[in-house]
C-alpha cells in the first residue's frame, strides 16, 4: 500500500495513518535490494545440498546429506537441511511394500539359526546374510542375489539369473569367496553364512559348498523376516535406492548392469 500510494502522499504520511514506523518499512525495502546473511547462507547451502543429492542417486534424506556434510566439513544444523530440501522439493527415497520370494522345501534338512537376530561380528568374514530378490522387466523376470558381510555391511557378492534355482545362491557365494581373496581378506575356517530357509539354501549343492570353504550354514525360521533383518534391510535399500526410482525396466542386461554400478556405490 505504501508502495501504491508513496507518490501521491509521500511515505511519512502514509505510515502515520497506518500506525507504522517509518524506519520500519524502509528496512523491509533495505531487505528486498540486500539478502540477509541466513538468506546468502541458504543459497549457499542449498547447492551443497543439491550436489550430495545428485550424487547418491537421489536417494538421500534429510538426515544422510546431513551426514555427508559434515564428513564434507559443513557445519549445520539438521533441521536446516530439512528445511531447505523442503523448500526446493528434495527428499529422499521411500520404502515400498515386500513381496515373498522364499519358497521352503520341506524335505530339506535345515541347519540350525547360529545368529538368533544378532547381525554383528567382530571382524570381516565372520558373518555373511544372504538372500535374493526379484525385479520385473518388459523382457521377463530377473533375480538378484546378494551376499552381505555383517561386519562392515559391505556386498561381497552378488548375481542377476533369469532363475532362481540353486546357481542363483551357489555362483554368489563363490563371487564373494573370489572377491575376499582379491582384495587380500581370503575367507578361513569359522565363516557362518546366514539366510532364510528358502530351498536353494537348504540344497545340497550349496550346503556342500559351505562346508568345503570351511564355512557354517545358519538358517533363520520360516516366514519371519526378522530372522535375516540384515539381508531384507539391503534388498529393501536395493528396490527402494535403484529399481523402484529407475523403471520401468526394459531387458535383464539393464537390471544387470544398473546392479553392478549400485553395488559399487
Amino acid at each position: 500500500m505504501v508502495d501504491t500510494h508513496r507518490g501521491e502522499f509521500g511515505v511519512e504520511p502514509i505510515c502515520r495513518v497506518l500506525d507504522l514506523a517509518p524506519s520500519s518499512y524502509y528496512a523491509v525495502k533495505r531487505r528486498e535490494r540486500e539478502p540477509s546473511e541466513r538468506a546468502l547462507r541458504d543459497a549457499e547451502l542449498i547447492e551443497r545440498i543439491r550436489r550430495v543429492h545428485a550424487e547418491n542417486f537421489g536417494v538421500y534424506g534429510a538426515r544422510k546429506v546431513w551426514w555427508q556434510l559434515r564428513r564434507e566439513g559443513v557445519q549445520v544444523a539438521r533441521c536446516t537441511v530439512e528445511r531447505l530440501m523442503a523448500k526446493h522439493g528434495l527428499q529422499g527415497a521411500i520404502r515400498a511394500k515386500k513381496r515373498r520370494t522364499t519358497v521352503v522345501d520341506v524335505q530339506a534338512q535345515r541347519s540350525p539359526d547360529l545368529v538368533r537376530r544378532h547381525f554383528s561380528a567382530a571382524m570381516v568374514n565372520r558373518l555373511w546374510v544372504a538372500d535374493f530378490t526379484y525385479v520385473m522387466s518388459w523382457s521377463g523376470v530377473c533375480y538378484v542375489a546378494f551376499a552381505i558381510d555383517a561386519f562392515s555391511r559391505r556386498i561381497v557378492g552378488w548375481k542377476a539369473d533369469t532363475s532362481m534355482q540353486t546357481s542363483l545362491v551357489l555362483d554368489t557365494f563363490e563371487m564373494a569367496l573370489w572377491a575376499r581373496d582379491h582384495h587380500g581378506t581370503p575367507v578361513a575356517d569359522g565363516l557362518v553364512v546366514h539366510s532364510d530357509a528358502g530351498s536353494q539354501y537348504t540344497s545340497f549343492a550349496f550346503t556342500r559348498r559351505l562346508i568345503d570353504a570351511g564355512a557354517d550354514a545358519s538358517i533363520g525360521s520360516v516366514g519371519d523376516a526378522y530372522d535375516n533383518a540384515l539381508a531384507e534391510s539391503t534388498i529393501g535399500l536395493y528396490k527402494t535406492e535403484l529399481i523402484n526410482r529407475r523403471g520401468p525396466w526394459k531387458t535383464i542386461d539393464q537390471v544387470e548392469l544398473a546392479t553392478l554400478e549400485w553395488v559399487d556405490w
